[in-house]
């Protein structure tokens, strides 16, 4: 064994989310008996710290001591079995070196953390009502998930070239052809300037902006003055990220209007 960079967990500080266990897009987190988190294996750390940022309670550092390298291939494995060929694509280091099994389907049960925060796309085919070329009301648009901006992993595979609306979390509810209007043929991430920790948004969106390639950014606000703080946030992280996508605004009135 040699020193390495690894992740270290504070157990008494760990409230049991599992939102590390979702950030790590190595597989190497779990939640135990006892809903603490807990490596599953060393050499699946690769010691990168990207769990750190979505921990509310500061229960995770990465420390530098004697450990198993991290090995690529086996958790490029471990990955693929538990979350499927997508997200195996995205291991640190596996890159074209490992062989790609075959694809399986979407895992019946995630191997670790919340099951609801598992990142998922949802592949939606076209409807029509009774009449030739008549649509079905109501609709849902919403094509991945998790949507909130504390669960959503940068590297989920559906944010690649995607068009993207980061919306204020009342929008939807205010605005009633939210989904057809505004979400239609776009990923998701949603957010409350005013009630939610936003420590650490705008550094979560540039990881979004610098991992993808984006199409285009658009968000969504509230005619409510807290509101604007979003914009603000979404700002700053396309600065963060040094990249050129023009914001697309888009303000609902309280009356269900976009102004």
């Amino acid at each position: 064994m040699a020193k390495r960079k690894i992740i270290e967990i504070e157990r008494e500080l760990c409230n049991g989310c599992g939102l590390c266990t979702t950030a790590c897009m190595e597989g190497a987190l779990a939640l135990d008996a006892e809903n603490k988190a807990v490596l599953v294996r060393e050499f699946y750390c690769d010691g990168m710290g990207a769990c750190l940022d979505v921990c509310p309670t500061g229960a995770l550092k990465v420390v530098e001591r004697e450990s198993e390298a991290y090995d690529p291939k086996k958790t490029y494995q471990h990955v693929l079995k538990i979350r499927g060929q997508d997200a195996a694509g995205h291991v640190h280091g596996a890159g074209e070196k490992t062989a790609p099994a075959a694809r399986p389907h979407m895992p019946e049960k995630p191997a670790c953390g919340c099951p609801g925060s598992m990142a998922q796309e949802i592949k939606r085919g076209k409807e029509t009502g009774s009449k030739p070329g008549e649509m079905v009301s109501g609709r849902s648009e919403l094509s991945q998930w998790p949507i909130q901006l504390h669960l959503v992993a940068p590297f989920a595979p559906y944010f690649q070239n995607a068009d993207l609306l980061i919306a204020a979390d009342c929008t939807a509810f205010a605005l009633g052809s939210f989904h057809p209007e505004l979400l239609k043929g776009k990923k998701l991430v949603i957010a409350c300037p005013k009630l939610d920790d936003t420590s650490n948004y705008a550094g979560k969106i540039a990881e979004i902006i610098r991992q993808n390639d984006l199409r285009s950014l658009t968000v969504a606000i509230m005619t409510v003055p807290c509101c604007s703080g979003l914009v603000r946030i979404v700002e700053d992280a396309v600065a963060a990220a040094g990249s050129e996508l023009k914001i697309k605004t888009v303000v609902v009135s309280i009356e269900g209007k976009i102004v």
